[in-house]
């Protein structure tokens, strides 16, 4: 296996963006299409998923750098967000990866040197039958790509869109990922956080990060009271 040359920008995946504690709710056909692209069962190499922020883009795409390291494999995440201080040819010599996922790509889109690195990437992708996830906030015809080769590409391979979760599937993944923390936290204090926080579950994960932390600094439980502490709750 060849190894990778390092990149100028170096992401830590999340140890708990795992496919087994993601909470699908009407997203089964979505997280099965990522797992077989993640293992190679699938003909498709490409798939584009969007959503709106908070609905567990970024968990999933990590997810399958996860999978695929594993494996013994390559895989590199790139957060559109930490790519924009760079030079567009970072992309080049991005298929000697196995994988690669592209994060927030509509950050990308209006500047014209960073749509051709894309739709350049895609075209090597495809030659090598090497696989590739991106994730956008909206649809390909929608995302606002200005280079009409490149919207062209954004259509190949799989399209899905990433739903929102109900509250219930909300407190399941809440829950999930506090067992993924070790974190022993009550059906009462998740609701809780539910009803008197964001719904957004991007939030509700941040801040459950953030309890985390100060749990183990204070040494104590959550508890309703400790919670409205930390989040200055009243």
């Amino acid at each position: 296996m060849q190894v990778p040359t390092q990149l100028p920008l170096s992401v830590r995946l999340r140890a708990d963006a795992q496919f087994d504690n993601f909470i699908a709710g009407p997203n089964a056909v979505l997280l099965d299409s990522l797992v077989q692209l993640s293992d190679a069962q699938s003909d498709e190499t490409i798939l584009y998923l969007y959503g709106a922020s908070g609905c567990g883009r970024s968990h999933l795409l990590q997810a399958c750098c996860h999978r695929v390291e594993l494996r013994g494999l390559t895989a590199i995440y790139l957060p559109a967000s930490e790519l924009l201080d760079l030079d567009p040819a970072v992309f080049e010599s991005l298929e000697i990866y196995d994988l690669i996922c592209i994060d927030d790509i509509d950050q990308l889109m209006g500047q014209p040197l960073w749509e051709e690195a894309l739709f350049h990437l895609y075209n090597r992708i495809r030659d090598l039958s090497k696989r590739l996830v991106i994730s956008a906030n909206a649809a390909p015809k929608s995302v606002g790509a200005e280079l009409p080769d490149l919207g062209s590409r954004l259509l190949w391979g799989l399209v899905f869109q990433l739903h929102e979760l109900d509250d219930s599937a909300k407190l399941d993944a809440l829950s999930a990922s506090a067992q993924a923390r070790g974190l022993t936290v009550s059906d009462e204090v998740l609701q809780f956080m539910l009803n008197h926080g964001s719904r957004n579950l991007k939030v509700l994960m941040e801040q459950l990060d953030q309890l985390d932390q100060a749990s183990l600094t204070a040494k104590r439980k959550l508890t309703i009271p400790f919670i409205k502490q930390v989040l200055g709750w009243s």
